[in-house]
């Protein structure tokens, strides 16, 4: 029997404001243990929370750039369980009135659009953090609690199981996380925790719709984490059920060095969290009005950039979609498009040499000492023929390591291209008469042989002979 994967994901963002959801206490990461820390988020008691305004703001933000119908009326609710990193013993969420709901996001893979639908947006304050004494809870001999992360504002944002492959999962996460960024609501550093996702997967044979009993993996930080475990975890249940045994509803962990999941507990259903209205909050009226303000004032959002590339600049579908995948990397590509540069020249050197360059130093693109009006004035060069594309290499590659200006190197270098005929003639004679044997395969008819003689010449040049120039007159001469 053949099996398909359904799978959805429900995405934890953190809030990139300066204080917590309910209380002033600071949100920065990286602080020494315990010490982001007061009463509230402590969960002791006779103190009350009182909401942040700002992560109102953002979530419905979050909730318009997502296609969401936001909610004139929205109130928290507790979420009862016990774990040593939740100090109340409940956790102050959303249940049945969330902030947003009804929403989608349309991702691509292979070539194909496929529409997610995105059932809920809410609001809620995250929980602590254990930290384990080895790789994992499993392996771990103790686990301690750090509160810092307590009461840190979160949105979930909880897919429709509408994905089917690990693939899906990861094109979904990434453009839940682009557009996040793209209205500037949270860091997205998923190596901070700022964004990870809870995975659910079931299998059901293919061409029925009865779901199957899924398994969860929780907070995967990473896309090619979410990727390793959905195709793990899909392999692991379609052998169970090909040997005739049943899926446990459970939540499992992830561990990364091994490539395996691995069995935490049983899966509580929503019930079993017993939700109560919180009491301590009042509820969160928003108006039409001030939600059409909201729509209006959101930036241009990842798939109309990406159509705008395609329109007005030309760029493929693939080479629009790697450029607008990063609000900072599109704005850099403006930013060089600002000066007159050819768009496609430009996408190719940013999504070749300079995203190289960052990912072997492991830094943003804000942090390139390649400046946006460099790269342009480098192009331009290429363009005015001032330099070859082998020479710009050169002076990219200075550029990155001082942040001087093309020109300034060009000349410093001497690296200004010869297209002077007379003296590539010279040079192009000089290699017809070094190597017979190419040219008799080239007279003989095999064309292809003159990409030695080009490159021969090109050499002797040291880069700098016009290309265009050094094809011409080979041609002419072997004719």
């Amino acid at each position: 029997m053949s099996y398909e994967a359904v799978i959805g994901l429900e995405v934890h963002s953190e809030l990139k404001t300066n204080t917590k959801i309910f209380c002033g206490c600071a949100t920065s990461f990286g602080a020494e243990q315990n010490t982001h820390v007061c009463p509230v988020c402590l969960g002791l008691p006779g103190v009350l929370p009182v909401i942040n305004k700002r992560v109102v703001e953002f979530a419905i933000k979050a909730g318009v750039a997502l296609n969401c119908k936001i909610n004139n009326f929205s109130k928290f609710d507790r979420k009862n369980y016990y774990y040593p990193d939740l100090p109340k013993n409940f956790q102050t969420s959303q249940y049945d009135l969330p902030i947003a709901e009804f929403g989608y996001v349309d991702i691509e893979v292979e070539g194909k659009t496929k529409r997610i639908r995105i059932t809920r947006i809410h609001m809620e304050e995250d929980a602590g953090k254990l930290v384990h004494s080895g790789n994992t809870i499993k392996d771990s001999a103790t686990s301690n609690v750090d509160y810092n992360r307590t009461g840190v504002p979160l949105i979930e944002i909880v897919s429709e199981p509408d994905l089917s492959s690990a693939a899906e999962a990861r094109a979904y996460m990434e453009k839940i996380k682009s557009v996040l960024e793209y209205i500037d609501v949270s860091n997205c550093k998923m190596e901070e925790g700022n964004l990870r996702a809870d995975v659910n997967v079931s299998l059901r044979p293919v061409g029925t719709t009865e779901l199957g009993t899924k398994a969860e993996m929780k907070n995967i930080n990473s896309f090619k984490a979410i990727e390793g475990a959905l195709e793990y975890e899909i392999e692991r249940q379609q052998e169970i059920l090909e040997d005739g045994g049943h899926i446990v509803q459970e939540t499992r962990t992830w561990d990364d060095a091994k490539g395996i999941t691995l069995s935490m507990r049983t899966k509580e259903a929503a019930h079993d969290y017993r939700y109560l209205p919180e009491p301590d909050l009042v509820p969160i009226i928003t108006t039409d009005e001030e939600i059409e303000e909201y729509r209006k004032n959101l930036p241009e959002l990842p798939d109309a950039r990406k159509e705008r590339l395609m329109n007005d600049c030309g760029l493929s579908s693939y080479d629009a979609g790697i450029i607008t995948a990063s609000r900072q990397t599109a704005e850099y590509f403006d930013a060089v498009l600002a000066a007159g540069t050819d768009a496609k020249l430009a996408a190719n050197w940013i999504m070749g040499d300079l995203s190289k360059n960052l990912n072997a130093e492991g830094k943003l693109i804000t942090e390139s000492p390649v400046s946006a009006g460099n790269l342009a004035k480098m192009i331009e060069l290429i363009s005015k023929g001032t330099i070859s594309s082998k020479i710009a290499k050169t002076v990219f590659e200075e550029m990155w390591a001082t942040g001087a200006e093309p020109e300034k190197i060009v000349k410093e270098k001497g690296l200004v291209q010869i297209t002077d005929t007379k003296a590539i003639e010279a040079i192009v004679d000089a290699v017809i008469a070094a190597n017979p044997k190419p040219v008799e395969d080239f007279k003989g008819g095999n064309e292809k042989s003159i990409g030695f003689l080009v490159g021969q010449v090109m050499k002797q040049s040291k880069g700098k002979a016009n290309p265009g120039v050094v094809n011409q007159l080979l041609k002419e001469k072997l004719s």
